[in-house]
């Protein structure tokens, strides 16, 4: 595998971003000599860390942001052949015990969505992996209004998990954000507090963004191009 550069600006990463728009996942992967598994049944995360690789992401730790030198953190996006994402987006794993003090300034959310650059890619299941393309890069932040919405979602799931009601809270709750078990598999536990504050294992969280929220980043960056 060949190594990349680490980018040393903004406008640098852009400019390598935009090279490979159109391209395939297939032209990317061999550009930089890294094997193409056939399909991602057992390789869930290879688009992105393809995309991380060939644009010189330096996060040693998934805590970190992937630019971290640059304030960017990197998200692939799958979309169908409408442009709408398939998928939510990960964000970061909700912590569910020593989290007293975490003020939304302070927490890992506001972190990571501080300054994202988003890269769609063909996810449609008919077209081989190899073959997928890459669309045009986005880099967003949240305006006033986006950030006060993802505030309030991140406070109300929150207050549920200090409060001790992990067990109540579903992907309904949250408009922009929501939070779902994250776990390779549905065998592995992590500690959380129960309504009588008494510590329980339960399986463990993340926070995500929902799909009509990362669709409407889509949809602002198509209007804006125009």
């Amino acid at each position: 595998m060949k190594i990349q550069p680490k980018p040393t600006s903004e406008s640098m990463l852009m400019a390598k971003a935009r090279e490979i728009a159109g391209y395939s996942l297939g032209d990317i992967a061999k550009s930089i000599d890294l094997p193409i598994p056939p399909d991602l049944k057992k390789k869930k995360g290879w688009v992105g860390q393809l995309l991380e690789l060939y644009l010189g992401a330096d996060a040693g730790s998934k805590a970190e942001r992937d630019f971290a030198h640059l304030g960017i953190e990197l998200k692939t996006i799958p979309i169908n052949q409408l442009g709408y994402p398939l998928e939510t987006t990960f964000i970061c794993v909700a912590p569910l015990v020593e989290n007293h003090g975490i003020t939304w300034q302070s927490s890992h959310v506001k972190y990571k969505l501080n300054k994202v650059l988003w890269i769609p890619v063909e996810g449609d299941r008919a077209i081989p992996l190899a073959q997928r393309r890459v669309g045009s890069p986005i880099l967003w932040q949240p305006s006033a209004e986006e950030e006060q919405q993802l505030k309030q979602d991140w406070q109300e799931l929150m207050d549920m998990i200090v409060l001790g009601k992990i067990a109540n809270i579903t992907a309904k709750h949250g408009e922009f954000i929501q939070i779902r078990p994250k776990a390779a598999n549905g065998k592995a536990l992590t500690e959380a507090f129960n309504e009588n504050g008494e510590l329980i294992m339960t399986r463990p969280r993340g926070f995500y963004l929902k799909k009509q929220f990362t669709a409407r980043i889509l949809t602002n960056y198509i209007t804006l191009s125009r």
